[in-house]
């Protein structure tokens, strides 16, 4: 039977994988317009994610439909916490409390604010990611538990198929989506180009080994959960004199590509290259750092900025960026700054979509 978003959203919150439960909620956004556990998953992935402004901002939503839901109320306090606001967030468990007088995560929390609830400490638990024991409980991690049930059978069945079939310490990120279905035809193969090259331009143009060799990898990129190096094959497609249909395929691919977090972005782009050659990186993910300049916030609650990329102190400057955020990020101008964000193009340059920001709290 087939799950709904919200189900699949929880399940993939429970194995920690939070950006592909944000990508699984936001592309159902219109369905469940005004849906309070809609607004609780998606403040509660992006909270986890470190998305802390899309965080704020869902639970503002969820609080317009429910006041006194317990997951709601930790997830509040949580950012109140994070911030250092320890007497709003105080207020929010007081609240918990007086609704589940039994609720260990709130008595936790306000023993924590009672004997360590100093800024300091507070940031510490922050960069350490302690402080993730106070947000709201996602349950059990399916995956620890075959992480310690696995190698009992495997003993059983002995040494060396345990060797096979145990995955070592963060490995769970197994074989992705099944797409077989995107395989290229033994026609496509062999006629990979278009046969018309005088009906259009193209940014490369490729023999017909290149293209297939190009599809192939990002398919391979795809399973080994590199998907900034897949997009970049599938935008090389994309511009090249490939077949229509071989980028049709190229562009379902793309659909199957997940957004990261800081942790799990993997083959970053530069600046200067991302720079030159902006349409090759389109729909890529960067984590920049550097400082946040002209900072703007408009009236429909979005947020933009100018990334000066660089170093902690732009001794090493790069260049500036702009950046668009859909809400307001907790950022501190004065301090350094990471950006997570996806590579766009806007009236022709270079436009980063914010996602997730980090500052330090050294």
């Amino acid at each position: 039977m087939a799950k709904d978003v919200l189900t699949l959203a929880w399940s993939e919150m429970r194995r920690r994988k939070f950006a592909s439960a944000i990508k699984l909620l936001e592309s159902k956004a219109e369905l469940y317009e005004d849906n309070f556990e809609f607004y609780l998953a998606t403040g509660i992935a992006c909270l986890y994610a470190g998305d802390i402004g899309s965080a704020s901002s869902y639970f503002q939503r969820a609080r317009h439909i429910s006041l006194t839901d317990t997951r709601l109320l930790l997830g509040q306090a949580a950012i109140f916490m994070r911030r250092g606001d320890v007497d709003r967030a105080l207020q929010y468990y007081f609240e918990i409390k007086e609704n589940e007088p039994e609720n260990k995560i709130a008595a936790q929390a306000m023993e924590f604010i009672r004997t360590h609830g100093d800024y300091d400490t507070i940031c510490r638990w922050v960069d350490t990611g302690k402080i993730e024991q106070f947000y709201p409980p996602l349950g059990v991690n399916p995956n620890k538990v075959w992480a310690f049930i696995i190698p009992i059978f495997a003993c059983i069945l002995g040494v060396v198929v345990a060797i096979k079939i145990i995955p070592g310490p963060g490995t769970f990120d197994g074989p992705r989506a099944n797409l077989a279905n995107l395989e290229l035809s033994a026609d496509e193969k062999t006629s990979a180009k278009e046969s018309d090259l005088t009906t259009q331009s193209y940014k490369f143009i490729l023999t017909n080994k290149e293209i297939t060799k190009r599809y192939s990898n990002a398919l391979q990129y795809f399973q080994e959960h590199r998907d900034n190096a897949a997009q970049i094959e599938i935008n090389t497609i994309l511009n090249s004199d490939a077949t229509l249909s071989i980028k049709q395929k190229a562009q379902i691919l793309a659909g199957y590509l997940e957004i990261p977090d800081f942790d799990s972005i993997k083959d970053i782009p530069s600046y200067s290259d991302v720079k030159a050659q902006t349409f090759l990186y389109q729909d890529c993910w960067v984590a920049w750092g550097g400082k946040v300049s002209n900072a703007v916030t408009y009236e429909d609650g979005s947020y933009s900025c100018e990334l000066l990329v660089g170093d902690e102190t732009l001794a090493h400057y790069e260049g500036n960026v702009p950046v668009r955020f859909t809400a307001v990020p907790m950022v501190e101008g004065s301090k350094p700054v990471k950006i997570l964000g996806q590579v766009a193009i806007q009236d022709g340059e270079l436009l980063i979509k914010g996602r997730a920001v980090y500052q330090s709290v050294h």
